[in-house]
């Protein structure tokens, strides 16, 4: 193992983090303010996936494309909350998780019925084919920079939002005390819709910019979801915060798990089974860091709710 394969790879689970942190921070806000769990946040991701790669593949513009997914999805999630989200308000989980996956087998068809079965090609602007020399003899794919960039930015501004307006502090104070933010005269409703839309939103950001680098295909969100619960748990439900440390913790573990344990294994295996031992491995060290956090910190590093 070489510094700059480390480092590349470092720079491969930072990146892959902040796309989980797009992802999970909707849904710990959706989970922790409005205490519904929507499985079918994962199709919201895949739909901004589709939406952005068609557009950019008819127009040219990648940025047309992104501004597309995240109108169409956020049009989508409004929808959802009216007409769905908005009625599982104060049911037992089990409720929502029933309904949310039903979302998930109507969108799988959809996606299918639209784009058929099978994969859309994504493609990076042509500006950002290139690869940047970070320095000498680490070339980095440029289009891989843009979204560590995208990310960190990202991140920023839903930190200010939620810290420093008056937006956020309904948001953090919905998370923290949902019934004694009622008693103070927030008004729930409104503020459940626009975390919703912000969640679609992020959701949506999220797939259009992993599109050209991941299989723009029909259960892609099922495939992430799961990931983002690891981070919503390790995060702490409710916490902006926890969500983008534990997304970052996931993202490492993940990439470098999957880049070295199978070539630490390849001195004491046979490679048959590194090949099918290595990935296995690799996938459970995500499980095994979520293990150790609970076991030190039940509700997770930084629970909004105490």
């Amino acid at each position: 193992m070489t510094f700059t394969l480390f480092f590349e790879q470092l720079l491969n689970g930072i990146g892959y983090g902040l796309m989980l942190f797009l992802l999970a921070a909707g849904l710990t806000l959706v989970f922790g303010i409005m205490d519904v769990m929507n499985l079918a946040h994962g199709s919201l991701f895949m739909g901004g996936a589709y939406v952005a790669a068609q557009v950019h593949t008819s127009s040219g513009s990648f940025v047309g494309g992104v501004l597309a997914a995240l109108a169409i999805v956020v049009l989508v999630a409004v929808l959802l909350e009216a007409l769905l989200v908005r009625h599982l308000y104060g049911r037992d989980h089990l409720a929502q998780v029933l309904a949310t996956f039903g979302v998930i087998l109507i969108a799988d068809d959809v996606v299918k019925m639209i784009w058929g079965p099978s994969p859309v090609m994504a493609s990076a602007p042509a500006a950002l084919t290139a690869p940047f020399e970070i320095f000498p003899g680490l070339p980095y794919p440029s289009y891989r920079l843009v979204i560590l960039a995208a990310g960190v930015l990202v991140a920023l501004g839903l930190y200010l939002l939620v810290n420093h307006t008056r937006v956020g502090m309904l948001v953090r104070a919905g998370a923290s005390n949902r019934p004694m933010a009622e008693l103070m005269g927030v008004r729930v409703g409104r503020i459940f819709s626009l975390v919703f839309m912000l969640g679609a939103a992020l959701a949506a950001l999220a797939g259009a910019l992993m599109g050209p680098i991941t299989a723009v295909q029909i259960g892609m969100g099922e495939e992430i979801l799961i990931p983002s619960l690891v981070v919503l748990v390790i995060g702490g439900i409710g916490s902006v915060r926890g969500a983008f440390v534990a997304a970052l913790l996931v993202g490492l573990v993940d990439t470098l798990g999957r880049a070295f344990v199978p070539m630490a294994l390849r001195g004491l295996l046979p490679p048959t089974v590194v090949s099918d031992l290595g990935p296995v491995i690799a996938g459970l060290m995500t499980y095994a860091l979520m293990a150790g956090v609970l076991a030190f910190k039940p509700a997770g590093l930084f629970p909004a709710r105490g």
